[in-house]
């Protein structure tokens, strides 16, 4: 399930909140004087409105997120590879865990000064760093940097500077996509055809109550913890979550708001999702490979998990696409960006690694890995025919091709939430959920709580 999957990448928001004196870049101008970020000097070069020049030359650092563990025999082949390519350069890798401490453990290490010149960042790491002017302005920095990318993809790693004007600091990475898995049996024997897949979330949403008059409790469409659908629900609708500064919430102003909480509170109230999972942590991947649950997550990989694990279900499972609603385009999740900092000190180097770890060769060498499935951000790599060839009626490669054909054209703009406010919301719908106040009631509470908390974070 979407939102939930993010809730790591979402972890500490409220940290990001970095004091005024220190805030974005200063200098770099003809006769500024030194530039700064924060209290770190900047090479001239790597700011200011010209392209980066220099040799590509010298020692830089890497900085993963997780990844040496189960990827380090690809990951050291990139590195030899670049430093091949240039004779005179070193790439030093630095894998950090990942944990919900690294967006502050980030800001952190920039306000220190010791930022990796190239790092894989998150939209809220990326969000925190580009307005305190730490990640180089790539967009600039290299005129050509959007080409190999998928022009949505492009366009998602843009985040506003100080002076709220949005730069493109990150290059695409890759992505987990989204995609509809169901459960064929348990559907007809709802009456739902597992043929045609619903085009709307409330048509989603009438087929889940289906299933739980179907089920009576013998089996259910999915689980209730609404944190696997916040604000992921929201944005499939077009609903705006956030102003567009960020500081004030105004999902409860869209009437459909209130319509999806009633929903949910109805579908609860029916059965069609089991009562004790209303606050659980668990995902639907246990009880949907008991063959319990109609609808499974919305996560490629889960698939391949019930393919491995569960062939019995695997061979009642079928995929489809999520649906679309009133965006006309899909989701593409919470990409992973690779950024350049700003501070470094052999930017040009820096900045050539970054492109050659992201470009469509590499994006596509990686992906192939059979112990990953991710999707590429590069146009040439999406139309590779490890993406486009479906073997027979196999599900799993259903999935990949249909994730693959959605992400030329999804939208990648994922709201960001801090898991305070995210937690806010989700508390009022529960209430709802429960029969313990108005559908209405819980939405205008929910927008409330989450202003104060966002008023708080300035």
């Amino acid at each position: 399930m979407r939102a939930k999957r993010l809730t790591g990448s979402l972890a500490c928001l409220a940290v990001l909140t970095l004091t005024a004196a220190g805030c974005g870049l200063s200098g770099g101008g003809s006769g500024d004087g030194d530039a700064t970020a924060g209290g770190c000097k900047v090479d001239k070069g790597n700011v200011g409105s010209g392209k980066l020049t220099g040799d590509v030359k010298g020692t830089i650092t890497f900085q993963t997120t997780n990844l040496k563990k189960d990827f380090g025999d690809f990951f050291n082949g990139v590195i030899a590879d670049f430093e091949k390519a240039h004779a005179d350069t070193k790439v030093k890798w630095i894998d950090d865990p990942g944990d919900n401490t690294f967006t502050s453990r980030t800001v952190a290490d920039a306000q220190a000064c010791t930022l990796a010149d190239v790092i894989n960042v998150n939209a809220p790491t990326a969000t925190a760093l580009t307005k305190a002017g730490y990640l180089l302005d790539v967009g600039t920095k290299d005129p050509d940097a959007s080409k190999p990318f998928v022009p949505s993809f492009w366009k998602s790693g843009t985040f506003k500077n100080a002076d709220g004007k949005a730069i493109h600091t990150t290059l695409p990475w890759y992505t987990g996509g989204v995609v509809l898995t169901y459960n064929k049996d348990l559907l007809e024997k709802a009456g739902v055809d597992p043929a045609k897949p619903p085009t709307t979330l409330f048509g989603l949403f009438a087929d889940y109550e289906k299933v739980a008059k179907a089920g009576d409790g013998k089996f259910y469409a999915t689980m209730a913890n609404p944190i696997w659908r916040i604000p992921s629900d929201f944005d499939q609708m077009g609903i705006k979550v956030l102003s567009s500064d960020g500081k004030s919430a105004v999902f409860g102003d869209d009437p459909r708001t209130t319509q999806w909480v009633a929903w949910m509170a109805k579908l609860y109230k029916a059965g069609a999702m089991p009562k004790d999972s209303l606050s659980s942590s668990n995902d639907p991947s246990t009880l949907y490979s008991q063959g319990k649950v109609a609808y499974g997550s919305t996560n490629p990989s889960f698939v391949r998990f019930v393919k491995q694990n569960s062939p019995s279900v695997y061979d009642k499972t079928a995929v489809g696409q999520q649906p679309y609603d009133a965006l006309g385009r899909a989701s593409a999740g919470a990409p992973q960006y690779i950024s350049v900092a700003a501070t470094s000190k052999n930017a040009p180097t820096a900045l050539s690694f970054a492109e050659f770890l992201t470009n469509a060769e590499n994006q596509t060498a990686w992906c192939k890995d059979p112990a990953v499935v991710i999707f590429p951000t590069t146009t040439e790599s999406l139309n590779d025919p490890f993406f486009q060839n479906v073997t027979g009626s196999d599900p799993f490669s259903q999935a990949r091709k249909l994730v693959a054909d959605q992400l030329k054209t999804a939208s990648t703009n994922q709201t960001n939430l801090s898991p305070a406010v995210q937690n806010a919301i989700v508390s009022q719908v529960q209430l709802a959920m429960q029969g313990k106040k108005s559908a209405a009631d819980a939405v205008k509470d929910a927008q409330e709580k989450a202003n104060e908390l966002l008023k708080q974070a300035g």
